[in-house]
């Protein structure tokens, strides 16, 4: 039985309930919020292993949430949406959403996912690199903590931007193709858009490229992929 802490961020009651009823199940402790506003008020005075957060919601929309969380945390993020526009599934994932569902779903294939997203999340946590400490240039990544750092200044980034960087920093001058990254990072059996590979690049770049359009670190490899270039320090 699980004792993983969730928060469910959903406006409407019996959506909020059904999926607390059905992680009660499998042990898991829900904590439920029905606005953006006491979604925000429980993130800060709780510590959960992963949220569920619908985009729509009064008073804070699920998109400013997602980055609220992401300045602050780097847990895993599963946002919900009635909307099926591919505009807001590659904008949330862009932000640092970790996985996208519309509505209606399957309770079982949500709990399912939310059980992958743990588990990901905790063996990359866990990985036998953890105790090692990539150095790059002015680029240093803390495998343990989940840390990125330029120039020794705290870099934030989502989990699945850390383990996109993780992934290709700890194979450098190796290029993996958009089909290797999303298989690696968000597995096989995982629904999502290819494309978000992109994305998370993009944002990866901007957060630790002197000139995103020149990068330093991860090189585009056209036709083919990306690949992380650089000696270890």
């Amino acid at each position: 039985m699980s004792e993983e802490k969730v928060l469910i961020v959903d406006d409407e009651k019996e959506i909020r309930e059904l999926i607390r009823d059905y992680l009660n199940v499998e042990g898991f402790k829900v904590e439920l919020a029905s606005d953006g506003k006491e979604a925000v008020e429980k993130f800060e005075t709780n510590s959960f292993d992963i949220v569920i957060l619908d985009i729509m919601l009064p008073k804070i929309d699920g998109m400013e949430i997602l980055k609220i969380i992401r300045s602050k945390s780097n847990i895993p993020v599963m946002m919900l949406s009635a909307k099926k526009s591919d505009v807001d599934k590659v904008l949330g994932l862009g932000l640092g959403a970790d996985d996208y569902i519309t509505k209606p779903f399957s309770p079982k294939e949500l709990v399912a996912r939310i059980k992958a997203q743990l588990r990901r999340y905790k063996e990359f946590s866990n990985s036998q690199f953890n105790k090692n400490i990539l150095e790059f240039k002015d680029l240093k990544i803390d495998l343990a903590g989940y840390n990125v750092y330029l120039e020794d200044e705290k870099i934030q980034m989502s989990a699945k931007e850390f383990e996109i960087l993780k992934y290709l920093a700890l194979n450098p001058e190796r290029v993996y193709s958009r089909e290797q990254i999303f298989n690696q990072i968000w597995g096989f059996n995982e629904y999502g858009d290819i494309n978000t590979v992109t994305v998370h690049i993009r944002k990866i770049r901007e957060k630790i490229e002197e000139n995103s359009s020149n990068p330093e670190y991860i090189e585009t490899v056209w036709g083919v992929g990306y690949k992380f270039v650089g000696e270890r320090r």
